[in-house]
């Protein structure tokens, strides 16, 4: 008769009597555990730690990726692009509030197809009503698995695509609702989840910083370029010549520079014209240029003073004077009648050379050699140069902001420069300037000046 076996008081089987050797049963016993439950609750759980895991990852990268913007409009669509792919989502978008705090002022929709964009032409953006509107008024997390059966739905415009669940969360910027970040659809074709929530709130407080820091930076910006447009002076009346003047700031993020121009009547009768630009994209290159100029302006009042002179004087002084002296071009020129005609007379401090447009729709440059910028050898003489222009000929003078694209020779962009000139000949002088700034050939990274000056007739000299 087999032993009986004896169990413990909580139902296990003592370690003597489940030694017995020969015997199936603790085998047969271990069938009899729930292991596919057991395993599948483990398989879940490893599957939540897994997801939980790539979830935190991809929150750490999405952190990066979006402080790393600077541009608001970049910021914003990099929000939204983050948010979707952390949830998987197909579509999503952002929706920036009005000053009130009540409507929509911007939205800003990714994911949609160009047939979906194409289909909804016409179609006006969302002010913030329905489920948006609930989400403005209530700016707790919204998650919604049917659309069209939430009471507050209001349905969408002809030739939107099909949306059926809905993920809201609002993003507060200094404790302020600046607005709410919507993701729709799934790709995997599940409702949004309590995991999904909690990954766009943790995105969301990530978001109004980097808002905060894009406002901030944009504001920075506007004081810069207001500071330099400040430092850069208002044309004269330089009666009876005519004249034009025009500035663009740096792409982002430089913003600022060193460019600037400058004019003024002289007391025999001439004008005397001025661009430069420091080495440098910053306030202090800013700076620079506002001291540069100012010293430049007194001395090539001296009428008797060739345009080279008063370029060596200006090195020399800038050497002796300031700390840390900068690098810079400038082109010095002066417009003057001479034996019936004008002339003009110019000396270059490394900077490119004037740009002629002639009466008859000719266009060409004064290509000379251009002499040492500012700042490298001051004890070194500058050529002076000259050249008899007709009446209604213009000088453009500008900086290299204007015809400069990193890579490619600086030729080109002066060839690109000529022909567009050549199709604005007849343009008065402020309108050429600002066509000029438009239509460059250079690729906007540089800040760039354009001064213009167009000779008059004679007969206000008294000459034959």
């Amino acid at each position: 008769m087999a032993e009986e076996r004896q169990r413990s008081p909580d139902g296990a089987t003592s370690a003597d009597e489940s030694s017995a050797a020969g015997s199936d049963e603790p085998y047969a016993s271990l069938l009899d555990l729930p292991l596919s439950s057991d395993l599948n609750r483990i398989g879940e759980q490893l599957h939540a730690l897994a997801r939980a895991q790539g979830t935190l990852q991809g929150l750490l990268q999405a952190v990066v990726n979006i402080t790393s913007e600077l541009e608001l409009p970049a910021v914003l669509r990099r929000i939204v692009r983050t948010a979707m792919d952390l949830v998987g989502a197909r579509y999503g978008a952002m929706g920036v509030l009005d000053q009130d705090g009540r409507l929509l002022e911007e939205f800003i929709p990714l994911g949609l197809s160009a047939k979906e964009l194409a289909d909804l032409e016409g179609v006006e953006l969302p002010r913030g009503r329905g489920l948006l509107g609930h989400l403005i008024h209530h700016p707790e997390p919204l998650r919604v698995k049917d659309i069209s059966r939430h009471p507050e739905s209001a349905g969408f415009p002809p030739g939107h695509p099909p949306m059926r669940s809905l993920l809201g969360v609002a993003i507060s910027v200094r404790g302020r609702i600046y607005g709410n970040l919507y993701l729709s659809e799934r790709k995997d074709g599940q409702p949004f989840d309590r995991h999904d929530e909690g990954v766009i709130r943790a995105l969301a407080g990530t978001a109004g910083v980097a808002i905060e820091n894009a406002r901030l930076y944009q504001q920075v910006q506007h004081s810069s370029e207001q500071f330099q447009r400040l430092l850069l002076p208002r044309l004269p009346d330089l009666r009876p010549f005519t004249a034009g003047a025009a500035y663009r700031p740096a792409s982002p993020p430089a913003a600022v520079g060193g460019d600037w121009y400058d004019a003024m009547l002289l007391p025999d009768g001439a004008c005397a014209a001025v661009i430069g630009d420091v080495v440098g994209h910053d306030l202090r290159a800013a700076a620079d240029m506002s001291q540069i100029r100012n010293m430049l302006r007194a001395l090539y009042y001296d009428p008797s003073a060739a345009p080279s002179t008063s370029l060596a004087r200006l090195d020399r002084i800038m050497n002796a004077a300031l700390d840390e002296a900068p690098v810079a071009t400038a082109l010095l020129a002066r417009l003057e009648p001479a034996d019936g005609a004008w002339q003009l007379r110019w000396s270059s401090a490394g900077h490119p050379p004037p740009l002629v447009l002639l009466p008859d729709g000719r266009v060409h440059y004064l290509d000379v050699e251009p002499g040492l910028p500012l700042g490298v050898a001051p004890e070194l003489p500058r050529p002076d140069h000259c050249r008899p222009l007709p009446v209604d000929s213009t000088v453009v003078l500008f900086t290299d902001g204007l015809v400069e694209v990193p890579g490619q020779p600086l030729d080109r962009g002066l060839d690109a420069l000529a022909v567009t000139a050549s199709r604005l000949v007849g343009l008065a002088p402020d309108e050429l300037c600002r066509a000029l700034v438009t239509h460059r050939p250079g690729d906007g990274h540089d800040d760039k000046a354009v001064l213009a000056l167009r000779t008059p007739p004679l007969t206000s000299y008294g000459s034959s």
